[in-house]
């Protein structure tokens, strides 16, 4: 996380309680996963700590977030909005469990009726890449009559291969002409066999996103 100032508190603005909602979201695939608040004695700890610390309400005390459960929240960033009165946290969750009920997210309801949350839980929205992935895997674990992922996943390497390489060939041919519509169009077609050979193998989107981050600010190479 980059170093904050002690002087990043003062910039914002808490309610007459002395607290400022915080949203937690994952650092990687930008999917929300809880709501919070903090206070200056919460923030301080969690700009020192590393880990987020909210600020309890109900207790009326200081919270680190899975120090009970195990599923703590390292801080990746944190930024504050326009008005400087909601906090945006980037956290890495550890366990992949936000919710005290089990689930990944607290954002899993979308119905009629109040479910009991879980790890079953419904997903909550991420990037359109995660999406696709989660579309494809889902796929390869419900096969479905007539779709053309399961064709591919039941060609195997020879199939999905076989379309990584003409794909890879359009798109290079695309840049050559210099199209941005086709350009765009065969790059996302690239990603999703690349995604489909992914989830063959067995290898999540996450694992591509967690290296890809891993190598931020990296050194350069030679």
């Amino acid at each position: 996380m980059q170093p904050l100032s002690p002087a990043f508190i003062d910039q914002l603005r808490f309610n007459e309680a002395g607290l400022i909602p915080a949203v937690a979201q994952d650092w990687l695939d930008g999917a929300v996963l809880m709501v919070a608040w903090m206070n200056r004695e919460s923030i301080a700890t969690t700009l020192d700590s590393g880990e987020a610390h909210y600020w309890s309400r109900s207790r009326q005390e200081l919270w680190h977030k899975g120090a009970t459960s195990g599923h703590r929240q390292i801080v990746r960033g944190v930024r504050y909005d326009c008005d400087a009165d909601v906090l945006l946290l980037s956290i890495e969750q550890t366990g992949d469990v936000a919710c005290h009920t089990g689930a990944r997210s607290c954002f899993y309801e979308d119905g009629d009726a109040r479910t009991s949350g879980g790890p079953t839980a419904l997903q909550p929205p991420t990037d359109a890449c995660t999406e696709l992935s989660r579309v494809i895997e889902r796929r390869r674990d419900h096969p479905e009559p007539g779709s053309y992922t399961n064709k591919l996943l039941d060609g195997g390497d020879n199939s999905i291969l076989k379309k990584i390489g003409e794909e890879g060939a359009e798109f290079v041919m695309a840049c050559k002409d210099d199209n941005a519509e086709e350009i765009a169009g065969e790059a996302a077609d690239l990603i999703f066999h690349m995604q489909v050979a992914l989830a063959h193998h067995g290898v999540s989107w996450r694992q591509v996103q967690s290296v890809l981050a891993a190598r931020r600010g990296a050194p350069r190479r030679g």
